[in-house]
């Protein structure tokens, strides 16, 4: 996990992403979506092998203004909310897959909502992991725990966004506010943060732009048809349980796997004896439908 992996660049009509594959090509594949600011360095090599160990071809991929995909200026982000969620399907074209199984952490679980409504015949599951939904009818859900903003405001500013040991410092303090109570591994987040910071094009553009993003997506999640997981835990400062509830709640026949413990994060490893068989799982019991296309030549 400590060193950059080799990616795959995806040229199309005005956007570059970048893109890294696990796992044997004719197995199910599943996609992964990270969250707002994060490239995919945060989906970390070890939680993908792992993955990719139980018979799934695992991909997962830096976002507009993240690792070393197409980044725009700092605070003038020169796409849409649309443009973000509609990638998955571009990677998916690129890589001749019909249908893949999805899985989005927060904004990537938006993302993977939005597909789920707009794409479905190109979604053949869904896991979302400490998400809310995403448009609807959702009722009073509850704000973020009271303390986060507190602690997302004594993270010192980012002065110098050439100090590289400054801008991994600030990348690691960002995250530290959204730990859950299991403890914030610092270790590991230095790891991770380290190797991002090192293949990102522009990471004052990955830290703010996608912030910058309308969050009105038209998407009705009681409209989603496909098997759908949702993770959540009680521990998530920025989306409390009631937000994974109310979620699986809204989607048709979905499932809910509360994981105590977990913030808003990847699932960290102590948890990975829950969460990686209840996502092996899902997948594997709808694989039918995500193979590649007839045109594949690998």
């Amino acid at each position: 996990m400590g060193e950059a992996e080799e990616v795959t660049i995806l040229d199309f009509d005005q956007v570059s992403l970048a893109v890294d594959e696990f796992g044997d090509r004719s197995a199910p594949p599943v996609l992964l979506i990270a969250g707002a600011t994060q490239s995919q360095d945060w989906w970390a090599t070890d939680f993908c092998e792992t993955l990719a160990a139980e018979g799934l071809y695992v991909i997962r991929y830096d976002q507009r203004d993240t690792g070393q995909s197409t980044t725009s200026p700092p605070d003038r982000p020169n796409y849409t909310g649309v443009d973000l969620a509609t990638d998955p399907v571009r990677i998916l074209d690129a890589l001749n897959i019909d249908a893949a199984h999805l899985v989005g952490l927060s904004m990537g679980g938006g993302i993977a909502q939005y597909l789920g409504v707009h794409a479905e015949h190109r979604v053949r599951t869904l896991t979302l992991i400490e998400t809310s939904p995403a448009g609807g009818e959702t009722g009073d859900l509850p704000p973020p725990d009271a303390t986060l903003a507190a602690a997302e405001n004594a993270v010192p500013e980012m002065k110098d966004w050439t100090d590289t040991g400054a801008v991994i410092d600030y990348r690691v303090e960002a995250e530290r506010p959204y730990t859950g109570s299991l403890g914030f591994d610092d270790e590991r987040f230095r790891a991770i943060a380290t190797v991002e910071v090192d293949r990102s094009r522009n990471m004052e553009s990955a830290l703010t732009n996608h912030f910058l993003m309308a969050a009105d997506l038209e998407i009705n999640p009681s409209s989603i048809t496909v098997p759908t997981l949702v993770i959540h835990s009680a521990t998530d400062p920025l989306f409390p349980l009631p937000h994974g509830a109310a979620l699986a709640q809204m989607i048709p026949n979905a499932a809910l796997l509360r994981s105590d413990g977990m913030g808003h994060e990847v699932p960290p490893p102590q948890l990975w004896d829950i969460i990686m068989p209840a996502i092996v799982d899902h997948v594997r019991g709808h694989a039918a439908s995500g193979t590649r296309g007839n045109n594949d030549a690998s």
